[in-house]
């Protein structure tokens, strides 16, 4: 396969730093798209959710969420199991909230990017 092959089946520059950075977050703690994009430097929520709805089947989707903690549409249940295999904060539903899924405790779940965002580029 030579090199000018190449690029049509590689990941755009940016989507691989995100995708690196979900890969870099500790099992049981979250980072939110906005978190991730700030802790790159580069981009915004927006960006940060686009690369993972096309590309980040492969890494730990699940520890990229919303910053109110919601879970993720349409994969709530699947989300839902690593979070607590991984011991992952929940807040119990209230009867009141919608199919009356968890959210996740953002202020015990979320990570700050620890020691690896001192030296992130």
């Amino acid at each position: 396969m030579s090199e000018e092959s190449l690029p049509t089946d590689a990941l755009p520059e940016y989507a691989e730093r995100v995708l690196e950075a979900a890969e870099s977050i500790p099992s049981g703690h979250v980072m939110t798209y906005g978190d991730v994009a700030e802790w790159l430097e580069e981009g915004g929520p927006r960006q940060v959710g686009r690369v993972m709805a096309l590309y980040g089947g492969a890494v730990p989707w699940w520890r990229v969420v919303r910053a109110d903690g919601a879970l993720l549409p349409g994969h709530e249940l699947d989300a839902l199991g690593h979070y607590r295999d991984e011991g992952t904060p929940l807040k119990e539903a209230s009867r009141a909230s919608e199919g009356h899924l968890p959210r996740i405790d953002m202020r015990r779940a979320r990570w700050d990017g620890g020691e690896r965002a001192q030296g992130h580029t």
